[in-house]
């Protein structure tokens, strides 16, 4: 198993938070993904279509994150989020893949990320900046099998990327728009994650719609995972 390693400039940990919140806040969200997948998974020699061969579709997405930010001067901000993304399909290989012979198939795929990001709110006006670094937990999974053979394909890592939310606030409207992202490059391997929205919050509750991807190109011993999920989503959630 390979595992990222990543030098962080330190502009981005070093960009002292220039604003702090001026109470503890809390905040809390569950949202409905509809995504689309494409892209090619390859187990030694032989690689499959997961789309065109396969042909997954949505079964669920689980999308869900916390956050806590605090007045305390140099102590990062923290926010958990965690991702699953399931899909399954009936389709034809077009030729052998990993010892799963060309014909009907059946397919599953799982791929699933926890999230814990540290981060700094450099802007905190009707212009939102945070910088910081999340740790993802990624984990993929596919699954290949006709009536008497069956292949599984993996991916593990622990992977250090930067974190980036900027955010535009319409005075007395309670509405705002923005975009968030996390990405890493490395020796080939990269993944990045972004999402962009329009929010609007009224009391306690808060609304968002927009549209998300997730870019992963990942080589986990002869195992490569190089696929994309993309679609609109939306949420809710809850600030104190």
């Amino acid at each position: 198993m390979r595992r990222f390693t990543l030098a962080v400039g330190s502009s981005l940990i070093l960009a002292a938070p220039l604003v702090q919140a001026d109470v503890i806040g809390l905040g809390a969200s569950v949202n409905y993904w509809d995504s689309d997948l494409s892209g090619d998974v390859t187990s030694g020699s032989s690689s499959v279509d997961v789309n065109d061969e396969l042909r997954l579709e949505d079964d669920g997405n689980a999308n869900a994150s916390i956050y806590i930010e605090h007045p305390v001067p140099l102590l990062p901000n923290v926010r958990l989020a965690y991702t699953q993304v399931q899909q399954s399909g009936s389709g034809t290989l077009s030729g052998s893949y990993d010892g799963v012979s060309a014909g009907n198939v059946r397919a599953d795929l799982d791929l699933e990320q926890l999230d814990l990001t540290l981060y700094y709110e450099v802007l905190d006006n009707w212009v939102n900046l945070d910088l910081g670094l999340t740790v993802r937990d990624f984990s993929g999974e596919l699954r290949v099998h006709n009536a008497v053979q069956s292949s599984l394909t993996e991916a593990d890592a622990v992977i250090p990327m930067g974190y980036i939310e900027a955010r535009f606030d319409l005075p007395l409207t309670g509405a705002a728009v923005g975009a968030q992202g996390n990405f890493i490059s490395f020796d080939g391997d990269s993944l990045r994650d972004f999402n962009v929205y329009g929010q609007y919050s009224i009391s306690l509750l808060q609304l968002r719609a927009g549209y998300r991807q997730i870019a992963v190109d990942y080589k986990d011993g002869s195992d490569v995972f190089d696929v994309e999920i993309d679609g609109p989503f939306i949420s809710a959630g809850v600030t104190f």
